[in-house]
Order: C-alpha cells, then structure tokens, then sequence
C-alpha cells in the first residue's frame, strides 16, 4: 500500500465504503472518582483515570455525522481488516491496535499483530510497533489475524501496552526519531520471525524501552488474544495477566500462575501478584482490566477474575522498597455469580449441553465512583450460558461481602462486554442482546432500552451530554443522556464497531474493524 493510500481522507472527501507522591495520587483518585476529568483534553487511557468510568469531559461533539459523504469526518486511515483495538489520544499522536493487514511495510509479511501511532491533525503514520504471532501447539495461544487488541496506556513520553504475545512493552512516545533509548536494544530481533536475521530498525519503528514478558516471567497461558488496559498509580503498573485455557477449552494449563501483577513503570520490574487461587476457576480467559478508588481514605484497586468475582486489594505504597515479589492483600471479595458450579467447572462448557448451568465471567472492567464498584457480566460469550447482568456493590465493606455488599442486581439480555459509563445518577451499558440500557444508578431501574441491529463488543462513551456506542453490524447511535429516550442519530458504518469511541480535544474518534474516523461536528 502506498503511503498516501494509508494516511488521510481529506474532510471535503467522501470517507467511501470500506469494508506521586502520595498525596497527590490520592488527590487525583478522588477527583477522578467524583467524576472530574484530571487528563486534560487527551484520552491518555481506555476509560476515566483510575475509575475507568467510560465518560469524558470533552464538550462540542457531533451529534451527527457521515462516514460515506464526509460529513463531519476530519480524516480517516485504513486499519487493516481486523482492528480491535481502541483509539487513545495523547501529546498529539493517536494510538491504535491492529492487525498487519495494508499496514505498507514491506518488511512484514503476513500474520503480525501492530500499534500504530498516527498524528492527531491528519492522521499520518509516525511509527509503528509490529509484533510476530506468539507460535505454539494451537492458535489459541495468539488466534490468527487477530492484532494488537490491548488498549494503550500513555504517560508524558511514555506507552505502555500489552502485545498479542502477552508481553508488556515500554515504549518512547516518539518513537526511533530521538535515537533508540532505554536499555532495550534488540527491536530487530523482535521484529523478526522465529530463526530469521534480525530486521533493520528504520525511523517509522517503535522504539522498545524495556520488555516483560508474562509467559515467561509469571508463567501465565495466553489465550485468544491478550486484551489489558495497564493502569497507572504512582510508581506502578496494573494489569491482568490473560491466564487462560488451553485449546481443548477444559483445561488450564497454567493453574497457579496469577491473574494481576503489578510491575515497577521504570524498569518492568515485577513488585506484586495475586495469590487467590483465581487460576483452576477460570471458565475461560482473564480479560477484564483493573480499576482504583479511594475507600475511606486508602486506594483500594478492584479486579475482576476470569472465576466471575471481583476482588477489592490494597494498593501498594509508594515507597515500597525492593524485594522479593509481594502478595497483594485482599480487602474483599465479591461471587457475582454465587450459584453458579465453583469446582470442576469446564464439566459446564457449552459443548457439553450445559448452556444453562456454566459459571459466568466478566469481560468489561469494574467502575468505581461513590464507594460503589458497578460491573456487568455473566455467561460467557463464546462457550457458556446467555445470562447477563449488570450489579452494583459497596466497596466499604470487608471480608466475603457476596451476600452484605449487593447494593443492587439488574439480568440483562444475553452476555455483556461492557464497562459501564456512570453520570448524573444513570448507568449507560450495552449487551450481546442488542439492547442497549439506561438504568438508574441508585436502584439498577431501568429507564429505558433500545435495540441495535447486532451484539455489542464495545462500550457506550458518554461526552458533551451525549451516549455513543456502536454494534457489530456497524449501525452506531447517539442518544442525549437523560432519564427519558432521545434518540438523536444511527449512523451506518459498513464494518462492524468492535472498538469504544473516544473523545479528545473536541474529536470523536470511532473505530471500526477496517477504518478510523476522526470526527468533528459538522458545520451548519
């Protein structure tokens, strides 16, 4: 592909059819948690800082737009055929996950997953990170043609993101330009395939700061795709591992590796892990990302297991000394799915007729705001029963709060992916029913639903008093927030919407499986 093919589409074109201190860290939290925006106009990470509530303070957004006349659409660039990865927005530079497919390097042929880091004026390509697929006994461990899934994580001059080989990279924001930094050096290599020569490092390559990588480090089994949003507090990384099953989807072939570990953001040092035993009880993968609040004046991050529970742990202190690898300690834990098989629980797969009794998971991240934690879930997607829900829980409780700390319970219509957005009293989410819910925060009432044309692996984004939230057959809606429905638009993507929409800067940035947009609205 031709340079000029893979960067813009000008806006009067038509977009076409395609198929800390410690102070200051608790300051930041409780901001974040009462629902201020403390990342300025950027979107340095997938969803609220620290909260992970999907909102954004961003204001003058479009309420309509269109992708085939150009209508409100700043740029677009091509994507390749199978991008899930959404768009974070920091320091001028938009980061996105994809496959290798028209990524326009002739040095890369095939299967690759990449991040692609493009202007945020134009769209341009300034570098790009491509990794080959992690091989194995199966596919399962890093599925074909799937990319870089795993949202980017961005702080000053420096991305963190977790490649389709489950590894944990440091990169430099500006890429090769600067000289190659950090006491990674060998980005040729991994570049490269398995017995090949290294690759010449050019100026439009990532530049690799430093490398962790989980399979080897912590002992974990990837499965499908890794998919982590690393969370930043203070000196530290957050983030879930992507322990899995192994292909035959009954067995675990990494049972006592864990499912959260926190690594030291300067050198990717592992601090810390979980030791609940989370590992024989996964139904499936560990793909939900951890989340932080401030809980009677301590920070307490809550995680969601790949067993359907989530976990309330004691964040680490700042000026934690070097050692041995600490044990996170748990301050609660909540069973989602209490009735639901505990032991043995592949027995439940869904191969084996037993749709209605499997144990649930949870797959979009948990969101803490008002000493409240609200998370969706239930069966899983692919192998378990269709149940879904989305529940509300006290985070000041202590202990196994599964029957003290339900502060409300709402069934769904079959499966959920979503990370709730939370403002003025409402929850907005979306499920794999094709319904997408406004539900009162307070009680878990429904206010009112909507039908899609499809299931949504993406979450809704609330900005500038509007609710944006896409499906898989590609129509994507824009509703006013508010108690009562106001359906302001569907607009028609060709390609399905597998990412959540960002707003940064005044942009709305919507990712299909093929293309992203860079939206503006449009003038009168």
């Amino acid at each position: 592909m031709r340079k000029q093919d893979f960067v813009v589409r000008a806006t009067t074109r038509t977009a076409g059819r395609f198929s800390a201190h410690v102070f200051f860290a608790l300051f930041s939290v409780a901001a974040a948690a009462v629902g201020h925006t403390v990342c300025g106009d950027d979107q340095p990470q997938w969803g609220e800082r620290y909260s992970r509530n999907m909102i954004s303070g961003e204001t003058g957004l479009p309420d309509h737009f269109n992708p085939e006349t150009g209508e409100g659409i700043k740029w677009s660039v091509s994507l390749g055929n199978r991008a899930y990865g959404t768009p974070i927005v920091a320091h001028g530079r938009v980061l996105v996950g994809v496959n290798n497919s028209g990524a326009g390097d002739p040095r890369h042929q095939g299967d690759r997953g990449a991040l692609l880091c493009l202007d945020e004026s134009d769209g341009r390509l300034h570098w790009r990170l491509v990794v080959p697929k992690l091989k194995g006994d199966n596919d399962y461990l890093d599925q074909p043609n799937y990319g870089i899934c795993s949202p980017a994580t961005v702080e000053g001059d420096r991305v963190y993101v977790v490649t389709n080989r489950a590894e944990v990279v440091c990169l430099d924001l500006h890429g090769q330009v600067n000289g190659n930094g950090g006491p990674y050096q060998d980005e040729g290599r991994h570049m490269a395939l398995a017995g090949q020569p290294p690759l010449e490092v050019t100026g439009t390559d990532a530049d690799i700061l430093w490398l962790f990588d989980m399979p080897s480090e912590v002992g974990m089994n990837p499965h499908d795709v890794a998919h982590t949003s690393i969370l930043i507090h203070g000196r530290y990384l957050y983030l879930n591992t992507g322990n899995g099953v192994d292909s035959s989807h009954v067995n675990v072939p990494a049972p006592d590796a864990p499912s959260l570990i926190v690594l030291d953001k300067e050198t990717g040092r592992l601090v810390a892990r979980d030791k609940e035993d989370i590992g024989p009880r996964i139904f499936h993968s560990t793909w939900s990302s951890p989340a932080l609040g401030v809980v009677d004046g301590r920070p307490l991050v809550f995680f969601c297991g790949g067993d359907g529970v989530v976990y309330a742990f004691e964040a680490l202190p700042q000026d934690l000394a070097e050692g041995p690898v600490q044990a996170l300690e748990r301050v609660w834990r909540y069973d989602c799915d209490p009735t639901a098989p505990k032991e043995d629980v592949h027995l439940y797969h869904v191969k084996n007729g037993r749709r209605d009794e499997s144990p649930s998971n949870i797959l979009g991240m948990p969101v803490f705001t008002n000493n409240r934690v609200y998370v969706t879930g239930g069966g899983d997607f692919w192998w378990g029963k269709r149940q879904a829900w989305a529940q509300c829980i006290d985070a000041t409780k202590t202990g196994d709060v599964t029957s003290s700390g339900q502060v409300w319970f709402r069934q769904l219509s079959e499966h959920s992916f979503s990370t709730p957005a939370i403002v003025d009293d409402l929850v907005y989410v979306a499920d794999c029913g094709r319904t997408i819910y406004c539900l009162d925060a307070n009680d878990g009432q429904v206010c009112w639903t909507h039908p899609m044309k499809a299931h949504a692996w993406a979450s809704p984004l609330v900005a500038d008093g509007k609710v944006y939230v896409g499906s898989m057959r590609g129509d994507f809606h824009i509703f006013a927030t508010g108690r009562e429905k106001k359906h302001l638009a569907t607009i028609d993507f060709e390609d399905p919407v597998g990412a959540t929409p960002t707003a940064a800067n005044g942009v709305l940035y919507v990712a299909t499986l093929t293309r992203l947009y860079a939206i503006q609205k449009p003038a009168r």
